[in-house]
């Protein structure tokens, strides 16, 4: 039987999203924007590829959500993006009701789904969700460990001139500045990268880590990053779908793991076709659960500014 995901958001991050999804052949897709023109004229515009390409998955967009029905998973990327003399709180308040009538209309069609959540605030978003959904924490989870681990890599690989696919990261915590880098953790070819750069030059790449995606806002100047975004959610899909039991950062609902209670936090979780199946507890220093505290605090006033749903 062939898998169905749905991608609720037909800007750069989704549409990149649906068109990878459906190259690899992993799932048929469903695409759902507001602008139900666009999202219906870019799966036309994918799907003229698909001769040359040779996928024969396909790829549909519009403005209704009836044909997402039976979607093993949901891809919500849709929401605002801060624009200037939008405070921070406009921002929560507007993207919390967009995905709180976004997952209301998939949870109705697809009530055994896995929600993947890409929205920022990105914490904030997994909470409204899984308020919505009622579903539990291990089929609604969010996107971004995935994302900064890929540039914390890509970083490294470029520092030691070797190659991305010898190197391994892990980044904790919310998916803000307060991220927190584990270079600790990190190995190029199974050697500790503490043995293989100074302090100085590894702090440099925690640094860079945490200024990711404001980098590429600097240089795109409007917008934001989508094609690294859109890798990170395909390797999420590919995990669940194919069922691979792979360890990944990801945004998820802590229950009593690493001290937290009822906060969406960034950890390495074991992702199968159940969505999260474990989440994985590291050994972390006194400095390094000092700073994920502080990440989950800003993750926890984010949700306690939430409007009520």
């Amino acid at each position: 039987m062939r898998h169905k995901v749905t991608v609720v958001g037909a800007g750069n991050v989704g549409a990149t999203t649906a068109q990878r999804i459906a190259e690899r052949e992993l799932a048929d897709v469903v695409m759902v924007d507001v602008a139900a023109e666009l999202a219906t004229g870019k799966a036309l515009d994918m799907m003229e590829a698909a001769p040359v390409l040779g996928f024969n998955a396909t790829i549909s967009g519009g403005g209704d959500y009836g044909p997402t029905a039976g979607s093993d998973i949901c891809v919500v990327t849709a929401g605002l993006a801060r624009k200037p003399g939008m405070s921070r709180d406009d921002l929560l308040n507007k993207n919390a009701a967009i995905i709180r009538d976004v997952v209301a209309e998939l949870v109705a069609r697809s009530p055994e789904t896995i929600l993947i959540m890409v929205t920022n605030p990105l914490d904030a978003m997994c909470e409204v969700a899984r308020r919505v959904s009622g579903f539990p924490r291990e089929r609604v989870f969010g996107m971004a460990g995935v994302l900064d681990s890929a540039r914390m890599r890509y970083f490294i690989a470029c520092e030691l001139k070797v190659s991305v696919e010898d190197v391994d990261a892990f980044v904790l915590g919310g998916h803000g500045d307060t991220m927190v880098p584990l270079p600790r953790y990190a190995t190029v070819n199974g050697v500790p990268l503490p043995q293989l750069l100074p302090a100085d030059k590894i702090e440099a790449i925690n640094q860079r880590t945490r200024n990711g995606g404001a980098e590429i806002v600097d240089y795109y100047k409007q917008g934001s990053a989508y094609y690294a975004p859109s890798a990170a959610v395909l390797d999420m899909v590919a995990a669940i779908l194919h069922d691979k039991k792979k360890i990944l950062p990801c945004a998820v609902l802590l229950q009593g793991e690493y001290g937290f209670e009822d906060l969406f936090v960034g950890v390495p979780v074991k992702l199968g076709r159940g969505g999260i199946e474990q989440v994985i507890q590291l050994q972390l220093t006194a400095e390094e659960k000092a700073a994920l505290a502080r990440s989950a605090e800003a993750v926890k006033s984010l949700v306690q500014a939430l409007p009520p749903l």
